[in-house]
């Protein structure tokens, strides 16, 4: 009996291991020093932290003395140092109005929430089949506009919004508010620096890019440094330029550069590769007269939304799985949630729509036979679980 082989199409969730990853990870096992020590032990770990940061400026577009990058637990923690670390750079302020999106990532939609019971008014701009409304934050750009943040790819729709244009016409009516981009969907997927973006500051996240759990990082311009506009959320020994205290998790960063490094070296390709899966993909389920749920406007390559017949995502999340085929319902960090998806609902489907769609997320190592495998098995599945009323 041989073993069944599991299709992994949950990509936007969470990514395997890259060699390059496990390679870096085994190497640094041996390498045990603190990187706060003085000692030649800790001096080689903090060699390390220093060649992983400057793999993912580099991968940024970033030259060093334009900004810093400091290492967190998660693309989440990269947020809150963002949102929360700017809110309370200084204690009184006239400029108190935060502009997201109605279909932001949790990490920035509760971070916005809480920010909120402080006092701050929070502005929400439509995202209707996946386009950024860049008319709608017009009428909120005035002397209270304090800060932005957009995010660069839907995580369930795969839709790119216009941050670029969102934020330089922010620039451009008040220099001085803040843009903060969510790149975790969008980093090493796109082509983009801060620069282009006009983004003060961008996170990022090290497990949708093959590198372990438990790292990410938040790009910080150098002028938002100059002018201390950021402060830290996490206090104790000053680690990370005195922005992220705690001991730094060596192993992970040192993975997470290693894997962006990889991932930079064939990057040509992989784009090629996604984009070509993207497009044999949604042919693959249109055929099964699904509908999918493509953006109006720009998108990227690995995550495609699609909307079943009178099937409930759950329900088809069970039968592909006892296949072997793992795919979501949503948003990983959103999966505990009641209701159906607030970014789903911003794109415009009912309530009762986003409660019967899939997300499928690929990575290089999806094949066009994953793909097949995946569009027998709805086929399938939609003979047997579409009920006709």
């Amino acid at each position: 009996m041989t073993d069944r082989k599991e299709i992994y199409l949950d990509n936007s969730a969470t990514t395997p291991l890259s060699d390059a990853a496990k390679r870096k990870i085994e190497e640094m096992l041996s390498i045990y020093g603190n990187p706060s020590s003085l000692h030649s032990l800790g001096q080689k770990a903090e060699a390390e932290l220093k060649v992983a940061r400057e793999a993912i400026l580099s991968a940024l577009g970033v030259r060093s003395r334009d900004g810093e990058f400091v290492f967190t637990s998660s693309g989440t923690e990269a947020t809150a140092l963002a949102l929360i670390g700017c809110a309370h750079a200084k204690e009184r302020r006239d400029a108190t109005r935060i502009l997201i999106s109605d279909s932001e990532h949790s990490s920035v939609a509760n971070t916005a929430a809480s920010l909120a019971k402080e006092g701050f008014e929070i502005v929400k701009i439509p995202t209707k089949r996946g386009v950024l409304d860049i008319d709608a934050i017009r009428p909120a750009l005035d002397k209270k506009i304090f800060l932005a943040s957009f995010m660069l790819v839907n995580n369930e729709t795969g839709a790119r919004y216009a941050v670029e244009d969102a934020f330089s016409l922010i620039k451009e009516k008040y220099p001085e508010a803040i843009t903060h981009c969510d790149a975790v969907q969008g980093f090493m997927k796109l082509r983009f620096s801060p620069s282009s973006l006009r983004a003060d500051l961008v996170s990022v996240s090290g497990h949708k890019l093959h590198a372990p759990k438990g790292v990410g990082g938040l790009y910080i311009s150098a002028e938002m440094l100059k002018k201390r506009k950021i402060s830290p959320v996490l206090f104790g020994g000053g680690q990370e330029k005195g922005l992220r205290s705690g001991t730094e998790n060596t192993i992970g960063i040192a993975a997470f550069g290693a894997s962006v490094s990889d991932l930079m070296s064939r990057r040509g390709e992989i784009e090629a590769h996604l984009e070509e899966l993207y497009l044999y993909a949604t042919e693959k389920l249109e055929a099964l007269g699904l509908r999918i749920n493509s953006p109006e406007g720009a998108r990227v390559s690995h995550i495609i939304n699609l909307t079943l017949p009178r099937i409930k995502s759950e329900t088809m999340l069970h039968f592909l799985s006892a296949d072997g085929i793992f795919v979501s319902s949503g948003s990983a960090c959103s999966s505990h949630a009641k209701g159906p998806s607030g970014a789903l609902v911003a794109f415009g489907l009912s309530a009762a729509e986003a409660d019967c769609s899939l997300r499928v997320s690929l990575s290089e190592y999806s094949t066009k036979e994953d793909i097949d495998a995946l569009a027998t098995s709805l086929s399938a599945a939609l003979s047997r679980l579409v009920r006709i009323k």
